[in-house]
Formats: C-alpha cells, structure tokens, sequence
C-alpha cells in the first residue's frame, strides 16, 4: 500500500488534472431538475483540495529546528 505522502501526491495530481480539463473546456452553470450544477464553484472546490494537498505533503516533510543554548 502506498504511503500517505504518495496518495496524497496522487490525489493533488488527479485534482490538476481535472482542473486542467476544466479550464480548457470550459462549462456553463446550468440547473437540473432544480439543481443548480455551478462549474466555478466546483473549480474553487478542486483548487481547495490542491492546497490542503499542499498543507499536508508540507506537514509531512522533515524539518530541522536550530537553536542555541545561553550558558
């Protein structure tokens, strides 16, 4: 099974993806059966996932803290 870092890189990659796709066929909002189908929101919704893509791959990768003790 993959690690968390590799599916949430895999998740980010398929949300770009899509994002993609979007962006070069564009389409309009619409309603069905009373339901409004929004594409810009649903694109706002895909570019937060990309950032908490981000948060977490950063939370994730090792740091170090310098510090100096005064005697």
């Amino acid at each position: 099974m993959p690690s968390d870092a590799a599916q949430l890189a895999t998740i980010k990659t398929q949300t770009l993806a899509v994002m993609a796709d979007l962006t070069v066929n564009p389409k309009p909002t619409y309603m069905v059966d009373g339901q409004m189908v929004s594409w810009g929101d649903y694109l706002s919704q895909l570019r937060a996932t990309v950032e908490w893509c981000n948060a977490q791959l950063a939370a994730e990768t090792p740091f170090e803290i310098h510090s100096r003790g005064y005697p």
